[in-house]
């Protein structure tokens, strides 16, 4: 071999080692316990590869400060777990690493005080011999210490027993969207998540969604609810064309505020007491534009706010007039028919049973915000909006594998899946 040819050889291997060298990079910070308001000691925290299988690049376990340290070997991009009892918490690895990648982490329990729903809103909508139903629970985890609830059965919902199941979905309080398998217990029309519910974050709680049909040949539908935890609110909302007649006993009442929208609520609604009521006829909800007069008021367009509620009489069992709606916190979410389905999209559609029906899919809004969806301008806002999907949906499903309610094939097969689409989705990017 020529000298010339060596030592271009030699250059060639000493700039592609100079490369890696410079790729390489060191990320660090402290997993800190939020219930003990101590540093986390002996947790263990993974450095996850987006682009290779999601699978580990890097592993450690906090020290006495629950502090670590862990060697990118790219530039990613890259998300860090910390697993506390088996409860794994994700962020985003900074870009090019270095200090300040600090993680909270919380105690875990099965069952914990302080967990309760504040809202159990029911959607039904009816056509072709069909009755459409989503139903969303805002759940609150106001436990002090602040305490994680999980295990297996960590939410507990009940539907009609001839509920046909379609979509599942979640969210964290301060998290995004994303879809979640529901496990029934054993009991017919139980069902359970098993999805961590852990403490709010300021006014954000832990969201939960499923939708489902039921039989409607006749035209005419006998609800019997039950919620699980103590209630504040249990809402039904149904098109102006459908009617609603209250069972045997049952105090709802009428509050309407949306001019194409009937909504009936019970307050303080108590664990196993059926809560009765009959639907009939045909008609589907209004889908509104979240972008059009989501105001400052908690997300109320200005229409809704002083429109129906203001023109309604008072007395009687009804609500005084200018009292706040108790869901006009949710308004966006209900009306809107917002979807809990992954942005990404693969792992709900390898996750959605055969034969589901979908839920409405329409632009996101962050829970507690008032502020609609905007598309993202610049690569690396759309890279860090897609890491964020990522670490959502990494969250369910590491919280399901645990849980032993996801297959360990169900799990490779969403975790290849999510690969596949983020490997696309940063690829279009670059």
């Amino acid at each position: 071999m020529k000298l010339t040819q060596i030592v271009f050889r030699t250059l060639a291997l000493s700039m592609l080692f100079a490369g890696a060298l410079a790729q390489a990079a060191t990320v660090s910070g402290t997993v800190t316990n939020k219930t003990t308001g101590k540093p986390s000691a002996g947790d263990i925290v993974v450095l996850v590869d987006v682009q290779a299988g999601m699978g580990e690049a890097a592993k450690t376990t906090t020290d006495a400060n629950g502090k670590y340290s862990l060697n990118m070997p790219g530039n990613g991009p890259y998300l860090i777990r910390a697993t506390h009892q088996g409860a794994g918490s994700f962020i985003a690895a900074p870009q090019g690493g270095g200090p300040g990648a600090d993680i909270s982490v919380y105690e875990v329990a099965a069952k914990v005080s302080g967990v309760f729903i504040e809202a159990d809103v029911i959607e039904v909508e009816a056509e072709n011999g069909q009755l459409r139903v989503n139903e969303r629970f805002f759940v609150h985890n106001t436990s002090q210490p602040p305490t994680t609830q999980w295990s297996k059965r960590s939410f507990e919902i009940v539907l009609p027993e001839n509920a046909t199941l379609g979509a599942a979905g979640s969210q964290r309080p301060g998290g995004l969207p994303t879809s979640t398998n529901v496990e029934p217990t054993g009991t017919k029309g139980h069902y359970a998540f098993s999805v961590p519910i852990e403490p709010d974050k300021a006014d954000k709680d832990t969201l939960f969604q499923i939708s489902y049909t039921l039989p409607y040949g006749g035209g005419k539908y006998d609800f019997k609810s039950v919620v699980t935890l103590p209630a504040d609110n249990f809402a039904v909302l149904m098109p102006k064309a459908m009617t609603f007649t209250a069972g045997p006993g049952q105090n709802f009442r009428s509050v309407q505020e949306d001019p194409g929208v009937q909504t009936f609520i019970v307050k303080n609604a108590v664990p196993d007491k059926p809560i009765t009521f009959t639907v009939a006829g045909n008609g589907s909800m209004p889908r509104e534009d979240q972008s059009a007069g989501a105001g400052a008021q908690g997300g109320m367009g200005p229409q809704a706010a002083g429109g129906a509620a203001a023109g309604q009489p008072g007395g009687g069992i009804g609500e005084p007039i200018n009292t706040p709606d108790p869901l006009s916190k949710y308004k966006w979410w209900i009306l809107g028919g917002l979807a809990l389905l992954l942005t990404a999209g693969a792992g709900f559609l390898l996750r959605r049973p055969a034969g589901s029906v979908p839920v409405a899919a329409a632009p996101a809004v962050a829970h507690g915000s008032n502020v609609a969806y905007q598309p993202v301008a610049t690569a690396a806002s759309r890279n860090s909006a897609l890491l964020n999907v990522l670490k959502e949906e990494l969250f369910a499903i590491e919280s399901e594998k645990i849980a032993g309610t996801l297959s360990p094939e169900e799990y490779l097969k969403v975790k290849s899946a999510l690969e596949t689409v983020l490997t696309r989705a940063l690829k279009r990017n670059a």
